[in-house]
């Protein structure tokens, strides 16, 4: 059973309410996922963004919708209740309730376009065709595509710039993650030849207390166990016990095994994982723009708080 979107949610709501009582929002959320036989996972589903859960902002929001076209009021705060006309349009039983329905009420008709024909219908936009979805998900699943295509392109730059640049690259990146101190104090590449499979080396904390040991793969083939065991052997080598391996590839299942069952202490990023701390720590990509969301502040609104 998929999640349903915020216009299917919008009959049951209403026949949840139509006993005339007033209603806290957050029954309202249990009674739908209920209706919905959702499962304990489908309820905890997150947005894309992690501000909410994906039942409950489509509850809020069938309620706001119920509510511009007058068939729900707010008795008070974080409740509603249905109104004269929402028993009307219960009584006509309907088959669904959806965005197109409410239009029927001028109230609505404010808060909404024109319906359109059914030639227009043919060309509507990518933006009219995400209406099953509530705003918050329209921007987080928006954000999501973006960031996919922005990993993929990174992806692809790794792959052509040279091996000793991506060296460089993957030592700056720890150093933004917050190892060591600058770059010129915490990071030191190596790219050496007889190097015994280790690429840089990078101050564990400021003072220096500890290294880990950096070996950068760019490589288009899946990185095997036996490339692990080598750079565990130059670990050895220099008696260290912390290392890194970062490659603009996967790691086999062998591979990622091994690491699990020995004593020197590795941490394996492959291109998707690099691409994301790239991102994370602003290396390589620039912001090119913000969108700032804001919502009202009940708080402030609180009367007897402010006095």
């Amino acid at each position: 059973m998929s999640i349903p979107d915020f216009q299917e949610i919008m009959l049951p709501l209403l026949q949840y309410a139509s006993d005339n009582k007033p209603h806290k929002i957050k029954e309202a959320i249990q009674y739908i996922s209920d209706f919905y036989h959702l499962s304990e996972e489908e309820r905890e589903i997150m947005l894309p963004s992690g501000s909410d859960v994906v039942i409950d902002n489509r509850v809020r929001w069938s309620r706001f919708h119920l509510k511009k076209a007058g068939v729900f009021f707010d008795p008070q705060r974080g409740q509603f209740q249905i109104t004269k006309r929402g028993l009307e349009l219960l009584n006509n039983n309907p088959s669904k309730i959806n965005m197109k329905l409410l239009e029927q009420y001028e109230e609505y008709k404010q808060i909404r376009k024109p319906s359109s024909t059914d030639e227009e219908k043919q060309h509507e936009s990518p933006i009219e065709q995400i209406l099953q979805i509530t705003p918050e998900e329209s921007i987080d699943y928006g954000v999501k595509q973006l960031l996919e295509l922005l990993r993929d392109d990174i992806n692809k730059q790794l792959k052509i710039i040279s091996p000793k640049f991506f060296e460089k690259l993957v030592v700056e990146l720890l150093v933004r993650m917050g190892y060591g101190g600058s770059l010129q104090e915490a990071g030191e590449v190596r790219g050496k030849s007889g190097d015994e499979g280790i690429d840089g080396v990078i101050k564990e904390d400021k003072l220096g207390l500890d290294a880990i040991y950096v070996q950068a793969k760019k490589w288009e083939n899946v990185i095997g166990r036996p490339e692990i065991q080598k750079f565990a052997g130059a670990l050895m080598g220099q008696k260290a016990k912390k290392g890194i391996f970062i490659t603009t590839s996967y790691f086999s299942k062998e591979a990622l095994d091994y690491i699990k069952n020995i004593e020197s202490r590795i941490v394996l990023i492959d291109g998707p994982k690099l691409a994301e701390l790239m991102i994370e720590y602003e290396l390589g990509v620039n912001t090119i723009r913000e969108v700032r969301i804001k919502r009202l502040d009940t708080d402030y609104f609180n009367e007897e708080g402010n006095f």
